[in-house]
């Protein structure tokens, strides 16, 4: 199967599975394997099986465990995150977008809205990245205009997602939530441009955080491009099972 055809059945899937909110097929895959990987990279203490179980049934197995509960609010956003980028698949990729992904991942973390995070806002306060740097609260409208300048011109194809997110990832313009929104970017974009799609996983948190770094130090996407390469087999090996005949 084509690439092109490998995204419209898994557009046509998601619409249909998401309508009929059938959780067992391509669109159920999707959603656990995207919220369980872009929340691990962020530290969430949630396994593959607990997520599951949230998504399926709305509740965590009984363990002897505590659930921290941002990480189970966390994860429900991601869930809607992911539904509102399928439900939104026809509109270009705009900053008001991202704002409503952010909102849909974040509305509902009580750490969050208690320390007065900006939900479905440009962050408020200076944070960092590690030991990086990252753009002030008064420079994120700017860099992110220049952002957008910049991708709209574009021929989109994996080069510049890599640079996008790489460049996107620097400004980190909300609080909290960057990676997770900008791992769903990359996903939505693939889907419009006719990419194979992929999901970033924890495994490979260590070489993604290492190619983040080389477009810092010297401008480099081509680590990121081999980390998005490797992603794409992986996401079509783990959809395989409902391409058969």
């Amino acid at each position: 199967m084509t690439t092109t055809l490998f995204i419209q059945y898994l557009l046509e899937r998601f619409k249909i599975e998401h309508k009929k909110r059938d959780r067992s097929g391509v669109y159920g895959l999707t959603q656990r394997l995207m919220a369980y990987n872009s929340n691990k990279i962020e530290g969430s203490t949630l396994t593959e099986d607990q997520t599951a179980s949230l998504f399926d049934t709305g509740i965590l197995p009984k363990t002897d465990d505590y659930y921290r509960a941002k990480d189970v609010e966390e994860m429900n956003g991601h869930f809607l995150m992911f539904n509102k980028m399928l439900e939104t698949l026809d509109r270009d990729l705009s900053q008001e977008l991202i704002k409503q992904f952010h909102y849909e991942l974040k509305s509902g973390v009580f750490e969050d809205r208690a320390n007065g995070y900006a939900i479905g806002e440009y962050k408020k306060r200076a944070n960092m990245v590690g030991i990086y740097k990252t753009a002030l609260p008064s420079q994120v409208n700017d860099e992110m205009d220049s952002l957008f300048a910049w991708y709209d011109a574009q021929n989109v194809s994996l080069d510049t997602l890599a640079e996008f997110h790489a460049r996107y990832e620097s400004i980190h313009p909300f609080q909290d939530g960057n990676g997770r929104t900008g791992r769903l970017i990359l996903f939505r974009e693939c889907l419009r441009h006719d990419i194979a799609p992929f999901i970033i996983e924890d495994s490979n948190r260590p070489e993604y955080l290492e190619a983040l770094k080389a477009f810092r130090q010297n401008n480099s996407t081509k680590e990121l491009v081999a980390l998005f390469e490797k992603e794409q087999d992986y996401y079509r090996q783990r959809c395989q099972y409902f391409l058969e005949e």
